[in-house]
C-alpha cells in the first residue's frame, strides 16, 4: 500500500514514520519497513540497528508533543501484503474517558468487580476501542485536541 505524502511524518534510510492513514485517532502512528519483507528476521542489519533509536525517539517525541496518558507500541497482524510495521497507539484521557462512557465495553468487565474495573483496564481493551472507534466506525468520536493534520505538522517538526 503507497503511503499518501500528506501522511508522512518522517523518512530515514530503511524505514517511514506516518499517520495511521484510516484511523481518526490524532497521533495514531506507524513506522514501516521500507523493504518488504514481513519478519525482523529478514532485515538487513542497517535496518535492523536503524529500528531501536527510531521506536525510542518516535515514543519521546509523541510523549512530549502530544502527552498521552498510556503509549501502546506493537506490531500486530500479518497480511504477507504489508511490510514488517509497527504501531503507536496514544491513549489519550479523554480517549478512555470515552471508553468508560461506552456501555458496549461493559461487556469486557466480566471477570472485574464493577469497583475495581477502573483499575484493570489494560491494553488490550483500549487498544480494541481504539481500533473499533476511531478506525472502522463510519462516525468516529469527536476528537479533543489538535486534528489529525494539526498534529502530523506538529511532529514533522519535532521531527526537524
Amino acid at each position: 500500500m503507497e503511503i499518501a505524502p500528506k501522511f508522512i511524518i518522517h523518512e530515514s534510510a530503511h524505514w517511514v514514520l506516518n499517520h495511521h492513514m484510516s484511523s481518526a485517532l490524532p497521533g495514531y502512528l506507524m513506522l514501516g519497513s521500507k523493504s518488504h519483507v514481513d519478519s525482523l528476521a529478514e532485515l538487513h542489519g542497517n535496518a535492523l540497528a536503524e529500528l531501536g533509536g527510531l521506536l525510542a525517539r518516535t515514543q519521546r517525541v509523541i510523549e512530549a508533543q502530544l502527552k498521552p496518558k498510556h503509549l501502546y507500541i506493537g506490531r500486530f497482524g500479518h497480511e504477507p501484503s504489508y511490510p514488517i510495521h509497527f504501531h503507536f497507539i496514544p491513549v489519550y484521557h479523554w480517549v478512555e474517558a470515552l471508553f468508560w462512557e461506552d456501555a458496549r465495553y461493559r461487556v469486557l468487565e466480566t471477570f472485574a468487580s464493577i469497583e475495581n474495573a477502573h483499575s484493570l483496564t489494560d491494553g488490550a481493551e483500549l487498544t480494541l476501542f481504539t481500533w473499533r472507534e476511531f478506525g472502522e466506525s463510519p462516525e468516529p468520536p469527536r476528537v479533543q485536541g489538535p486534528s489529525i493534520g494539526q498534529t502530523i505538522d506538529r511532529l514533522r517538526r519535532a521531527f526537524g
